[in-house]
């Protein structure tokens, strides 16, 4: 279970509020207007954004004391953040040892997870050979591949076609199925959210709310969702 117990979040004159309990193995999605905060959410989750106020919990215990490293958790920015002097198989390799000392059964399962992204054969080259969609897929390979409980993805497939974005989809919702893991996705798609999660967290005007039904919420948006998505 996560908890996002009376969090505030500032940066500068940016102000977010957030109080809510997501299930354990719920897959969520974090809809809103550009700016309002979203990934900033994610970041807080994940470390990288100190809290202003609250706590977040994940299992009843406060991930407050654990720097980002020692969290539960693997987090997925836009950024693809790969090594560009890393072959494709070793930059997914990192999510298993950072020293990439590993051994042959991990080395086939570095293997097996870029069969499962499509990315079979290229495991030699380095990123800038890649497309950009080729080097979101590594980034997907490699967050996979750590099997945390906690997955939170920001728009993991903005730079993917129609057709790659859905089997991404499928993937990621194969993958949480198998590992019980909390998905929370940032996507300014409604398709994407109807696709793969149930719930749907909307973030506007300063603050974080739901979770709510997430076919329910888009046929019946509230005012600042329903300007945004048009």
């Amino acid at each position: 279970m996560l908890q996002i117990d009376q969090v505030a979040l500032h940066s500068g004159s940016f102000r977010l509020t957030a109080d809510l309990t997501l299930a354990t193995g719920a897959r969520v999605a974090v809809i809103g207007p550009s700016g309002a905060g979203k990934s900033t959410l994610l970041s807080a989750i994940a470390g990288f954004q100190p809290l202003a106020a609250g706590a977040i919990r994940w299992m009843g215990q406060d991930l407050g004391t654990r720097p980002p490293g020692a969290r539960p958790l693997t987090i997925l920015f836009q950024d693809s953040n790969l090594f560009p002097h890393l072959s494709v198989a070793q930059n997914v390799g990192l999510g298993l040892r950072p020293d990439l000392r590993l051994a042959a059964p991990e080395w086939r399962r570095v293997g097996a997870v870029l069969q499962r992204v499509g990315l079979a054969g290229l495991d030699r080259r380095k990123p800038g050979a890649l497309s950009g969609g080729q080097q979101g897929r590594v980034a997907l390979a490699r967050a996979l591949i750590r099997a945390r409980p906690l997955l939170l993805l920001d728009e993991p497939f903005a730079a993917l076609g129609p057709a790659l974005t859905a089997d991404m989809l499928t993937l990621v919702g194969e993958i949480c199925s198998e590992t019980g893991a909390t998905l929370l996705m940032v996507t300014h798609h409604p398709t994407e959210a109807l696709a793969l999660t149930p719930e749907a967290l909307v973030v506007a005007e300063g603050a974080v709310t739901g979770p709510f039904a997430t076919a329910a919420l888009l046929a019946d948006p509230p005012p600042a969702l329903r300007r945004y998505l048009g």
